[in-house]
């Protein structure tokens, strides 16, 4: 199976801010969420994008 176009994950340490289908990931602080994303980028194969300070989301372009 090959995803294209998509969110694969969402990485947030405000949970109150995030819903949806792609799985969410909750961190503690933003060393954690930034952790957190680099891994997910490496794991998933997909690209890291932080959209403010408190959420990242990993798409596949």
């Amino acid at each position: 199976m090959v995803i294209e176009k998509a969110v694969l994950a969402i990485i947030t340490t405000n949970r109150e801010t995030v819903s949806g289908g792609a799985p969410i990931f909750i961190c503690k602080d933003f060393d954690e969420l930034q952790k957190t994303a680099a891994n997910l980028e490496a794991i998933i194969d997909g690209i890291a994008h932080a959209l403010s300070d408190e959420l990242f989301i990993i798409v596949k372009h």
